[in-house]
Parts: structure tokens; sequence; C-alpha cells
């Protein structure tokens, strides 16, 4: 599965955030158990994430082959919640709103208002 990137985004902020870990070779990784695999796989180019579900590990040593799911639902979902994690880091927060100051009157003007 592919999603498009606006091109001043942080792609590294965008897959932290949504719980992905950056792996050795660049590319991101979330897992679903406590094993390394199955995974969400993903490869950011070109301001586009390649998103897939590994099931595997590679078969053959030397191989880069596997078990990858590309348009499973499950993945369609996953792909969703990458989405809704980027227009949540798009969408500006609202300013936090502080009380009106009161102008200072001094101290007399304290007193006898």
């Amino acid at each position: 599965m592919k999603i498009d990137i606006a091109p001043n985004s942080n792609s590294t902020m965008i897959m932290r955030r949504a719980g992905y870990g950056q792996i050795r070779n660049g590319s991101f990784a979330r897992r679903l158990g406590r094993g390394l695999y199955p995974r969400f796989h993903v490869y950011v180019e070109d301001n586009m994430i390649k998103l897939h579900l590994d099931q595997k590990q590679a078969s053959y040593e030397g191989s880069r082959a596997h078990s990858g799911e590309h348009d499973s639902e499950v993945v369609t979902q996953e792909g969703e919640r990458i989405r809704q994690v980027m227009m949540s880091l798009q969408t500006p927060t609202q300013p936090i709103s502080t009380p009106p100051k009161e102008e200072k009157k001094g101290f007399f003007g304290g007193l006898f208002g």
C-alpha cells in the first residue's frame, strides 16, 4: 500500500508518532506481537510511505523475498491509522486561552476605585 506524504512533512516524526521504530536499513517497523514477526514494515521514499505486512522472515539466505501482504484488510486499516496520525500532526492546535489581564491601578487606585 502506498500513502502520499506532504512535501514539508517530517516522515520520521510521523512514523514514530504512529508507533514505528527505525531499523538498520532506514525503514520502519511495528511489531504485532512479542516476536519479530508478524510486523508492519514501511519504506519512506520520495514523499511516499510504502507499507506492507511481513508474516515471516525471508526463507532463503541472501534473499529478500518473504511472505508480505500489500493490500489485505489489515494493511488497509493500518494505512488509515497512519493517515490519521499524519492529519493530527498537520492540524494546528488551539491556543490556550488566558484570562484577561486587569489594569493595574496602584495602591490608592485599589482603595478608592
